[in-house]
């Protein structure tokens, strides 16, 4: 289950989403189409464990974003929608079922994320390693993100993940150092920028992201900017928390599509390749643009 709040003395939950994160429930044919492939083939997407607000943008447009190693997580951040627990088995069938989808969907850019498998030697990294081969083996002209979790710090399943040749590296550090005790209580800050470091010291192009309204200040903001900056990051995306249920985390606040014009500028002037803000950007909003405009894929 997910981590459970003490409502009474909270009057953030009252908040009002204002109308530039309203967005329509998702229709259409082709977004018909791309759940009937996700369904057929038994797949998970975070696009509906996290209940994303683009699903219906995404899939209408023929993407999505798998999500391998099952729907249920080890951790239990505060903030994320997938199902907090034990998981009961390893689908080794997996990665060549995902292989399948990314060729029916005809993709020529898919985003593999995948839960935490803290309770696996390797993390999952085998798998992941798999998935990757896999996509490559039926689809080479594809090319692949990688929305990696942080193997608790096994390096060593970092670098199997590598070695299998994704396109993009992303990690996300969610949150400002501050709010990790509520947010990420089983991940550490300066781990996550190792990871950054690791992959980008391999010859990588790394992407990370946060997420806003949960009470950080810009002056924090701007210091997790410059940490990517330290580790290298070269794709940033920075967009709004909107709270999934009443059992995770409130919002502090709901940012203007001003403040995130304004973080946009701030880290094109720091240098960054390519900075992706806005009140609905999601790590894997947009993710083919955001590397195409580096020339990356």
């Amino acid at each position: 289950m997910a981590m459970q709040y003490d409502r009474s003395q909270d009057i953030t939950f009252n908040l009002a989403k204002p109308p530039w994160l309203k967005v329509k429930l998702p229709t259409g044919k082709r977004y018909q189409e791309i759940k009937a492939i996700v369904d057929d083939n038994d797949l998970h997407t975070v696009c509906q464990s996290a209940a994303c607000p683009n699903r219906g943008e995404c899939w209408s447009a023929g993407t999505a974003t798998f999500m391998i190693l099952g729907n249920i997580c080890t951790r239990s951040c505060g903030f994320c929608n997938v199902q907090t627990g034990r998981p009961s088995e390893l689908d080794l069938d997996e990665p060549k079922r995902v292989a399948r989808a990314v060729k029916k969907m005809a993709l020529n850019y898919a985003v593999v994320t995948s839960v935490n498998r803290d309770e696996l030697e390797d993390g999952g990294s085998g798998v992941w390693a798999e998935t990757i081969r896999e996509i490559k083996n039926i689809n080479a002209a594809t090319k692949i993100e990688v929305l990696l979790p942080d193997f608790a710090g096994n390096w060593m399943a970092l670098d199997t993940v590598l070695a299998a040749g994704p396109d993009i590296v992303n990690h996300n550090i969610e949150t400002v150092p501050r709010l990790y005790k509520q947010v990420r209580p089983q991940a550490i800050f300066e781990r996550s920028l190792e990871l950054l470091k690791r992959a980008k010291a391999q010859g990588f192009t790394t992407k990370s992201g946060l997420m806003l309204g949960l009470g950080e200040s810009e002056p924090e903001i701007i210091e997790v900017m410059e940490h990517w900056l330290a580790v290298g990051c070269d794709i940033i995306t920075i967009g709004q928390y909107m709270q999934p249920t009443q059992n995770h985390l409130p919002v502090v606040c709901y940012l203007p599509p001003e403040t995130f014009a304004r973080l946009t500028v701030i880290g094109q002037k720091m240098g960054f390749k390519n900075v992706f803000a806005g009140p609905l950007v999601r790590s894997s909003y947009h993710a083919r643009e955001s590397a195409s405009q580096l020339h990356a894929v």
